[in-house]
C-alpha cells in the first residue's frame, strides 16, 4: 500500500481503548458478525436485516446502533479489533482504502457472482480505487430543484420556467423573491446550499473538484472560482451570511412548519429524500420539483449515498461478504420496499419509492411496489428522480477525500463571511488539498 497508511493508523491507535467491543475474536465467537455506522430506524433497514438473518440463521448478527464515527472506526482498525462491517458515506472510501482501513472485496464479489454493472456507474466509481472494489453501494440520493409555487408566482415568475441554467437571470429572480419584514429577512429567495453543494455548482460550470484518478484537486480552477463567486454573491445579495444562516438554522426543516409551508424559502436545490419529507409532513404544500441543470440547460445531478465495506482485520470477512451482498441485492431491496410501503400505509402516510444504487432493484420496485397515491409532491418528484439517476456524476474516490471536502467547504464559508476573497480562499484551499494529498500518497 502507499506511504502514509501505517502512520495514519498508528496515530489513532492510542484512541482504541474506547472502541473495545466493536470487533469480535474469531476464536471466541466464530459466528458473531458486528457492524458499525448502521442503525434500524425504519423498515428499509429492519426488513433487509431480517432477510439476512433468515438466510443465515447460524450467524449472530449484532447491529451496533449509532451514526458513523470516522475517528472511532480508524481507532478500532488500528487496535486490531475492528467491526466486521462498516457503513459509511461513499466519498470516504478512497481515504479509508489509502489508509489500509478497508479491504478489497473483489474475491467476495466473484464468489457471489455479483455483476457490478447492475449498480449505477456513479456509485461504483466511488467504491473503486486503483481498479479494486472496496465496497458495495447502498442507497442513492439525487439532487434536484424544489420551488415554492405561491411565492414565485406572486413575483410574476412561472415556476415551470425557473431553473439554475441562466445564472444572471437566477440572480435577478433571487433578489425579487427575497422578502423582508421590518428590515429583517423573512424569506430567502434562492438558497444555493453552500457550502455543501459546492461540487454541484462547480460541475454545472463544467469542472469537477477532484481529478478522475483522485490524486489531485482542482479547487483553484477558474471555473470553480466562477461558480463559488456566483453562489456566494447570490447569498450576499439577499442578506449578510450571518442573517441568511440564522433564518435557515431556524427552519423546521423536517416538520409540518417547514420553510415551504411557512413561506420562508422560494427555491433551492435539495437531496431527493426531501420530497418524501414534504409529502409526509406537509402534503398540501404547493411546490414544483424539477431537475437541476448545468449552464447549457442539460439536466444532471450529483449522486450520493452510503456503501458497505469490510474493514482490514475483520474477524469474519466471509460472513461480512455474505451480509453486504445480501443487503444490496435486488430481491432484498424489493422486500424492504414492500415493508416500507406497508409501514407507512399503517400510519396513513404516502410511500414515495425506494431509491437505491442497484438499477435492477429500482426497476422492480417502481414497476411492482410503487404506486402513485394522489400526493402531488411524490407524483411529480418520483419521475424527476428516476430521470436523473442515469445522468448523475459522483466525485471520484481520493486518498485524501475528508481533507479535500474540508478544504472546499471552509473556503466557501470564508468567502461568505467576508474573511477572504474567492481567489484567496480557493488558493488557500488548494494548498491545503495539495498538502493533504502529499501526506497521504507520499509524494
Amino acid at each position: 500500500m502507499r506511504v502514509g497508511k501505517v502512520g495514519t493508523l498508528a496515530a489513532v491507535a492510542m484512541l482504541a481503548a474506547g472502541c473495545a467491543g466493536l470487533g469480535a475474536s474469531s476464536d471466541d465467537a466464530p459466528n458473531v458478525l458486528t457492524t458499525m455506522g448502521f442503525g434500524l430506524p425504519d423498515e428499509h433497514a429492519t426488513a433487509r436485516v431480517e432477510v439476512f438473518r433468515s438466510q443465515h440463521p447460524d450467524i449472530d448478527l449484532r447491529i451496533t446502533e449509532g451514526a458513523f464515527d470516522e475517528q472511532q472506526f480508524l481507532s478500532a482498525v488500528a487496535s486490531g479489533e475492528p467491526p466486521d462491517l462498516v457503513y459509511a458515506d461513499r466519498i470516504k472510501l478512497g481515504g479509508f482504502a489509502a489508509r489500509g482501513a478497508v479491504q478489497p472485496i473483489d474475491d467476495c464479489l466473484r464468489r457471489h457472482r455479483v455483476d457490478l454493472s447492475v449498480f449505477r456507474p456513479a456509485a461504483v466509481r466511488q467504491v473503486t480505487v486503483d481498479g479494486q472494489t472496496y465496497g458495495l453501494p447502498d442507497f442513492a440520493t439525487a439532487k434536484l430543484l424544489i420551488i415554492n409555487n405561491p411565492a414565485v408566482r406572486a413575483a410574476g415568475i412561472d415556476p415551470a420556467r425557473m431553473s439554475a441554467t441562466d445564472w444572471p437571470l437566477l440572480a435577478e429572480q433571487a433578489r425579487a423573491l427575497t422578502a423582508l419584514a421590518d428590515g429583517r429577512l423573512r424569506r430567502i429567495g434562492f438558497d444555493p446550499k453552500l457550502p455543501d453543494f459546492v461540487p454541484l455548482w462547480a460541475k454545472a460550470n463544467g469542472i469537477e473538484l477532484i481529478s478522475p484518478d483522485g490524486r489531485s484537486a482542482n479547487l483553484d480552477d477558474p471555473k470553480v472560482a466562477e461558480a463559488l463567486r456566483f453562489t456566494t454573491d447570490l447569498v450576499k445579495a439577499q442578506a449578510p451570511w450571518a442573517t441568511f444562516k440564522a433564518l435557515k438554522d431556524g427552519f423546521d426543516e423536517f416538520g409540518a412548519g417547514n420553510q415551504y409551508a411557512k413561506d420562508q424559502l422560494a427555491a433551492m436545490p435539495m437531496d431527493s429524500f426531501y420530497i418524501n419529507t414534504l409529502a409526509t409532513n406537509s402534503p398540501g404544500v404547493d411546490v414544483t420539483v424539477k431537475p437541476f441543470t448545468d449552464r447549457a440547460g442539460n439536466a444532471f445531478t450529483e449522486l450520493g449515498g452510503q456503501a458497505w465495506a469490510i474493514p482490514k482485520g475483520a474477524a469474519h470477512p466471509e460472513h461480512a461478504c455474505d451480509f453486504l451482498v445480501t443487503m444490496t441485492a435486488k430481491d432484498t431491496w424489493v422486500t424492504a420496499a414492500k415493508a416500507r410501503r406497508a409501514g407507512l400505509a399503517a400510519k396513513g402516510r404516502p410511500y414515495g419509492g425506494t431509491f437505491t444504487a442497484n438499477r435492477e432493484a429500482d426497476a422492480e420496485i417502481f414497476a411492482t411496489v410503487y404506486r402513485p397515491q394522489g400526493n402531488r409532491i411524490i407524483e411529480q418528484g418520483v419521475p424527476v428522480v428516476l430521470s436523473l439517476q442515469e445522468k448523475a456524476f459522483a466525485l471520484p474516490p481520493s486518498p485524501a477525500a475528508p481533507d479535500l471536502v474540508r478544504a472546499w467547504r471552509s473556503a466557501a464559508v470564508r468567502v461568505l463571511t467576508g474573511e477572504q476573497t474567492v481567489e484567496r480562499a480557493l488558493a488557500d484551499a488548494q494548498r491545503e488539498a495539495d498538502l493533504a494529498l502529499r501526506r497521504v500518497i507520499g509524494r
